[in-house]
């Protein structure tokens, strides 16, 4: 199973988008300060995720979720979590 997930930082309020085939363990990678992309924005909070059977399909989504489009509809699907302060 892989996983296109989306990070919120508590401390800038910015999303971060990722994917994996372990999500608890990237997670925690993250949390830790282990992602240089990340280390800078925690707090961090998994606001939405995704399951894929394959590889090639995540990492599609995840391509598609950095596009500008892909940000709408993103944005359209979490727009509670994202609104939140």
């Amino acid at each position: 199973m892989f996983f296109v997930y989306i990070l919120k930082s508590q401390y800038d309020k910015k999303l971060y988008i990722g994917y994996t085939s372990d999500l608890r363990r990237r997670f925690m990678e993250h949390a830790s300060g282990k992602v240089e992309s990340t280390r800078n924005r925690r707090p961090l909070e998994i606001i939405y995720y995704e399951a894929f059977k394959y590889e090639k399909d995540a990492r599609n989504q995840e391509l598609f979720y950095k596009t500008g489009q892909g940000r709408r509809v993103l944005k359209t699907r979490i727009k509670t979590v994202i609104l939140e302060k």
